[in-house]
């Protein structure tokens, strides 16, 4: 399956991509392509501009749909991943959040799908590492023995923490995401025991979940992100595992539970 060319797509049905959802609507379960686009927008995808179809030909000049297929190829060599469809859309340009926390790129893991969504802007070992984030996701998601609906903010926030810092392994400091020096050592594990801990069996349907994974309201800016890198850093120093060793390892133990 692999990478899906939605280049092509987007040069026949850039001003109107509910109709080039309709594409998608395949991969999901009984999801319109008015509800699939609609939620592809919250995670940063392209929304119509005047002159977007340039940015599609950008993309395309920059080689961008080959680049993320071979670099697919690698980790699934290198994870033992599965062989799973790969969007590429461009970003939302105008999105200042997106602008400023994620330099113009986002993604979105599925257990058996990945979007993303990229700026002509975007360096190639940007892409890549992006792509290192979500595949590392999804590979979590097949490799850790506990079913995704079942999943608890502690689960979350490790997933989360067990991708950057797979990116962090194969491209180093330089191509970590921003908002892993957000914080000192002390204020994160201030930021754990204070408010992730007592809080770490949350279901996904709890208010409060997305508001800590997030940092919403008054919480820390990407307080369980963070939280979650810091937690897996830690134990990979204490460990020295690498991160596919990673992936089957239960959550209570990456963070260092004794219980």
């Amino acid at each position: 399956m692999s990478i899906i060319r939605t280049d092509r797509w987007l040069l026949d049905s850039y001003d109107n991509p509910i109709e080039m959802c309709e594409k998608i609507t395949p991969y999901f379960d009984d999801e319109s392509a008015y509800d699939i686009y609609q939620y592809l927008t919250i995670h940063g995808m392209y929304r119509p501009l005047s002159r977007g179809v340039e940015q599609v030909k950008d993309l395309q000049n920059n080689g961008v749909w080959k680049m993320v297929e071979r670099e697919l190829r690698i980790l699934q060599k290198y994870w033992g991943g599965p062989d799973i469809p790969v969007f590429i859309f461009p970003s939302e340009s105008t999105n200042r959040t997106l602008i400023r926390n994620f330099n113009r790129k986002s993604g979105l893991a599925f257990h058996d799908k990945i979007f993303l969504f990229i700026s002509p802007e975007n360096k190639q070992k940007e892409i890549n590492a992006l792509l290192t984030h979500e595949y590392n996701h999804v590979c979590r998601l097949m490799r850790y023995d506990k079913k995704e609906k079942e999943y608890v903010l502690l689960d979350t926030i490790i997933m989360e923490g067990l991708a950057e810092h797979a990116v962090f392994e194969k491209y180093g400091e330089d191509y970590v995401a921003r908002w892993t020096s957000n914080y000192s050592e002390n204020m994160l594990e201030k930021m754990w025991q204070t408010h992730i801990f007592p809080n770490r069996n949350l279901s996904r349907t709890d208010r409060k979940y997305e508001r800590l994974l997030f940092g919403l309201a008054n919480y820390p800016t990407m307080l369980g992100y963070c939280v979650g890198y810091y937690l897996i850093n830690n134990y990979s120093k204490k460990t020295n595992l690498k991160s596919k060793d990673l992936l089957t390892i239960d959550s209570s133990m990456l963070a260092q539970l004794k219980e």
